[in-house]
């Protein structure tokens, strides 16, 4: 049986509720321009010049920042072809201090995911070999979709076109597209053969995300790619005391990123969501800031 199926400990219930209204308020913060959904206009601020953190479209009604990956493919794909430093200064930034915990904390399309998940339905695991060669996925799309194509298929303009947003990102169609269009009749009309592509990918991340677990995640986010290059290395830490583990296994079955904690727990699948710390029984597992903060007092 899976082990989400299982009972869960008070203290996996307190960092499961603790997580989720984190996320929640993330999600919210984030994408506070409550007038947006109502009048069906993008919020055009100051604060649209920031880039946020995670993955959460320019174009959402409610969104008070820019998205670095869709910034990212903007300014590589203008006829100059620069390089946003400020962008992936920032990324860089948040790498160096918390690496993927904001893909399991922050990320509103990772907490859409965990809630498709969460639907009592049959659970797949897929095989390690399969598994392991799909996770480069994502890497390819940061690579190409991201980076090279607005560069490389640029137009008669020298203008390339922001591949990953226009032709991949779900998350631009749920928190954009599909708002809009049911708030602008004309957008509606207007919709045609790219819209029902980006919707086909779209339902096809939701229907994955209900049978694997942080589906998008694992396999084709280019922002979850980007942190993990700086997993190993981040400030903020995970740990395995060899000394309290008892080898029971618990970490690894309540893992939504199927990482083998007890071997190689600051891998850069990690996204740092706690949930092995709180499935331990010998509290063997610890987190850096944490630990150096305890050490002090």
């Amino acid at each position: 049986m899976h082990r989400n199926r299982l009972k869960r400990t008070p203290k996996e219930h307190r960092h499961d509720r603790f997580r989720m209204l984190v996320q929640l308020i993330s999600a919210v913060i984030i994408n506070g321009y409550a007038a947006g959904f109502v009048g069906g206009k993008i919020f055009t601020g100051k604060s649209k010049m920031l880039c946020v953190p995670v993955l959460n479209c320019y174009s959402c009604p409610g969104a008070l920042g820019a998205c670095p990956i869709g910034a990212l493919q903007a300014v590589a794909g203008g006829r100059k072809h620069n390089i946003s430093f400020y962008v992936l200064g920032t990324l860089m930034l948040f790498g160096v201090l918390l690496g993927r915990l904001i893909c399991g904390f922050l990320c509103p399309f990772g907490f859409i995911q965990d809630l498709l998940y969460k639907i009592p339905l049959p659970k797949i695991t897929v095989p390690k070999k399969l598994d392991k060669a799909l996770r480069f996925l994502k890497y390819a799309v940061l690579l190409f979709f991201v980076l090279l194509l607005p560069v490389l298929a640029a137009n008669q303009f020298g203008v390339g076109d922001p591949w990953f947003c226009k032709y991949i990102c779900p998350a631009g169609t749920l928190e954009g597209g599909i708002p809009l269009l049911l708030m602008k009749e004309g957008l509606r009309k207007a919709a045609g053969v790219l819209f029902s592509w980006k919707t086909g990918v779209l339902v096809s991340v939701i229907l994955g995300s209900l049978f694997i677990s942080r589906f998008f995640c694992r396999y084709l986010c280019p922002l979850g790619a980007f942190y993990s290059l700086f997993n190993r290395f981040a400030l903020y830490r995970m740990d395995v005391d060899k000394e309290k583990c008892i080898g029971c296994g618990k970490c690894e079955a309540v893992c939504p990123m199927a990482v083998e904690v007890t071997k190689n727990i600051n891998c850069g699948e990690c996204i740092r969501c706690g949930k092995c710390r709180a499935a331990c029984p010998n509290n063997a597992i610890t987190a850096d800031f944490y630990k150096e903060r305890k050490k002090e007092g």
